[in-house]
């Protein structure tokens, strides 16, 4: 292979003699971006305005968010709402593979199950657990157990039994999902090797369907903790309760609700973040980039306030 000589034209330059012009780089104008920005920006400005005029006690807002009462009903909100997801987590499980078992009974009352927890509303199923004493007075339970229903279903079984077994129905649906999204090859292998069925769902599938169950069930957390607030209906004193139970005494009744608007928010919040962390931990073994975390992105964000220069 020869080499160009000393007389040669230079790389740079086309045959004609002539170099090549230098190639400038103009970043395209994104004019629209802040247009959209300024508009967003306004209607903002217009919503902070018009709250900052209205009539509302905002120092009562400052003086109550740290109130006994609230921070009791938050501690009831957190634990109704992690109390009703274990719950349905448990049932989930279960009725999902009761659901997905060759077995036809099995099958069936795991159907009607997520049929009926599904088809009604959340907020009837509470009313008819705090009712339950209307047709049964007595809980019998033959040589076990036996106690009136109004001393067993107190406002907190109630408000449990309302979420958790709602949630049991949506989570069903959500694990069967992620057990359906392993490969039926891993079944058979693990079958091949001598496992049971049990030891095979255990060991084998229900680990690889974590990252799919995972994201889902994240969110249905997060909505429990906003669903809670339903439980008000069964005397439970959750965070919105206890709330109101304030505005009421007080006429402070909208204060209240950002009381409890800011608390939701804050616990949302918490768990998301939490949420996102958990889906980043079991997204390892499937993406070859785990998602930046949000730190990663404000500093990106920080990177690209500066245009680059060009040439």
């Amino acid at each position: 292979m020869t080499t160009g000589g000393p007389d040669s034209p230079p790389r740079d330059a086309v045959p004609g003699g002539q170099p090549y012009e230098a190639i400038r780089a103009v970043p395209v104008r994104h004019y629209g971006r802040w247009v959209a920005g300024l508009v967003v920006l306004a209607l903002l400005g217009w919503l902070g305005y018009a709250f900052s005029q209205g009539n509302i006690l905002w120092h009562t807002v400052g003086d109550r968010i740290f109130d006994h009462t609230v921070l009791q009903g938050v501690w009831h909100t957190l634990l109704i709402s992690i109390c009703s997801m274990a719950m349905g987590l448990v049932l989930g499980v279960l009725f999902a593979v009761m659901r997905l078992s060759r077995n036809p009974v099995t099958g069936a009352v795991a159907w009607l199950y997520i049929w009926f927890f599904r088809g009604t509303p959340v907020y009837v199923q509470l009313l008819m657990w705090f009712n339950l004493s209307l047709i049964f007075p007595v809980i019998n339970l033959m040589p076990l157990y036996k106690n009136n229903t109004v001393a067993v279903i107190t406002p907190f079984v109630a408000a449990l039994l309302g979420l958790g077994l709602n949630e049991g129905a949506y989570m069903a649906e959500i694990v069967r999902a992620g057990i359906q999204s392993v490969d039926e090859g891993q079944t058979e292998a693990a079958h091949a090797l001598g496992m049971t069925s049990v030891q095979t769902m255990r060991r084998i599938v229900l680990p690889q369907a974590m990252r799919v169950i995972i994201p889902p069930t994240g969110n249905e957390f997060i909505n429990m903790l906003k669903t809670s607030s339903l439980v008000s209906v069964v005397q439970y004193t959750e965070l919105l309760r206890a709330t109101s139970n304030i505005g009421s005494d007080t006429t402070a009744v909208m204060e209240l609700y950002f009381v409890a608007s800011i608390w939701y928010l804050v616990l949302t919040s918490v768990f998301s973040v939490g949420q996102f962390y958990l889906e980043r931990r079991y997204a390892r073994g499937s993406l070859r980039t785990l998602p930046p975390t949000p730190w990663q992105k404000v500093r990106a964000s920080l990177t690209t306030v500066r245009r680059p220069k060009v040439a």
